[in-house]
């Protein structure tokens, strides 16, 4: 059974910092993608940033140069640093989990995901 859980959200000023993090548990298998989405009070749901089972980060430009993706070294633990927040970037932010096949590549659809956690820029 899967788990994800995150936490580190908050209320922050434009141009603060925050940390957030995913705790997974249930995991088996020895390769896997980690990913971050966020979702507005608009209801839109957007990619943040994605993490292969080798390692390697992309994001989304609407992050990049802001946002740090990280796992730690057992890769159960995923992490995004938030630095330079802006107001657009309130949303839920959530993290998602899905084996890979390969070490570099991952799948389009992640099955599970996190309850989410909540970050406000204001």
């Amino acid at each position: 059974h899967v788990q994800l859980v995150e936490s580190g959200g908050g209320l922050v000023q434009p141009g603060g910092s925050l940390r957030l993090s995913c705790v997974s548990s249930g995991l088996t298998g020895s390769k896997y993608c980690m990913r971050w989405m966020r979702q507005t009070q608009e209801k839109e749901r957007e990619w943040v940033a994605t993490v292969t089972a080798a390692g390697g980060v992309t994001y989304a430009d609407s992050i990049k140069g802001r946002f740090t993706a990280s796992t730690d070294s057992a890769k159960n633990i995923l992490y995004l640093e938030m630095n330079s927040l802006k107001p657009e970037d309130t949303a839920i932010y959530y993290c998602a989990v899905e084996p890979a096949a390969t070490w570099m590549d991952c799948p389009r659809d992640f099955r599970w995901r996190g309850q989410g956690t909540q970050v406000t820029v204001s």
